[in-house]
């Protein structure tokens, strides 16, 4: 096998809560992730120079060492000796920098596809313990599915499957930082946390209501402050039929669950009408089929 092509698919936060933050920087987290199937397209091949390229459909991405594709591909390469060189073709339709691990998500499936065509023979346990070097989301990006991540956000534990439905994602054009959304929120006393065990009680209930009615993004104090904007597209989704809408991770994204993708399609059109996101997308749930021998 000489070239691998993959889906990288975005995640979104049904739950974030933040627990408190660690001597060296990080915070301790209690989330409930779920991959969609919005998607970048990763491709993978063989080149007979020893280095890395990347290219990509977004001029403004980095090409070099400062990507995380890159980073991720170098860490293989690294380990196992590999002499042949990678050229890594990105083609984008993630929104960046949007809290939906477009670039976590890359970085997994560079991981995946370099030990599939160089035949590394790593698991995915094995992959997933490499990938919390690259980033705290890249171990979910590997497993997907329905997920409980605690820790940094690198001890998932698999949940029941997220009831079917149809995910709206709209990404306002403004840019948030996840360093100082982090900062702000360690300046505050966090009085209302998500109800994180709710949402878990839903997802076993398999109710959507349920875990519509349940979601929460602690996040959201210090975000929607800084951006008004995402409490806009809350309320042009809400008022669309969504069951529940919400920022993903540190934002800016949000997303909004619905019944139907005609109430999702009439959501869309009316946040592309009044300007608030050019970006936004009409999805699905992504399940996966867990295999209780699988590693």
């Amino acid at each position: 096998m000489n070239q691998i092509e993959l889906k990288a698919l975005a995640k979104i936060n049904l739950g974030l809560d933040v627990l408190g933050r660690r001597e060296n920087g990080y915070h301790d987290v209690r989330m409930i992730m779920q991959s969609v199937y919005l998607y970048d397209e990763v491709k993978l091949e063989k080149t007979e120079g020893p280095g890395i390229g990347v290219v990509s459909n977004l001029s403004f991405l980095p090409t070099g060492e400062g990507n995380i594709a890159y980073k991720a591909a170098q860490l293989l390469k690294d380990e196992f000796q590999i002499d042949e060189g990678i050229k890594i073709t990105l083609n984008k339709h993630i929104p960046v920098a949007a809290g939906l691990a477009g670039g976590s998500s890359n970085a997994a499936a560079v991981l995946f596809g370099v030990n599939r065509i160089f035949r590394l023979g790593l698991s995915k346990r094995d992959l997933m313990e490499r990938g919390v070097r690259l980033g705290a989301d890249v171990p979910y990006c590997i497993m997907r599915g329905t997920v409980l991540a605690e820790g940094i956000g690198e001890e998932l534990s698999v949940l029941p499957p997220m009831p079917k439905c149809t995910v709206l994602i709209a990404k306002p054009p403004v840019s948030v930082s996840t360093k100082v959304v982090y900062e702000a929120l360690d300046a505050k006393e966090i009085t209302d946390h998500p109800d994180i065990d709710g949402i878990i009680e839903g997802l076993k209930d398999n109710s959507l209501e349920k875990v519509a009615s349940c979601m929460g993004n602690v996040l959201e104090q210090v975000t929607v402050p800084m951006h008004p904007v995402i409490d806009q597209i809350k309320r042009e989704m809400k008022e669309a039929g969504a069951l529940n809408a919400m920022m993903s991770g540190s934002g800016p994204a949000v997303f909004g669950l619905f019944k139907t993708r005609t109430a999702a399609r009439e959501a869309q059109r009316r946040i592309r009408e009044k300007s608030l996101a050019r970006q936004a997308y009409v999805t699905s749930i992504h399940s996966v089929r867990r295999n209780q021998n699988a590693d």
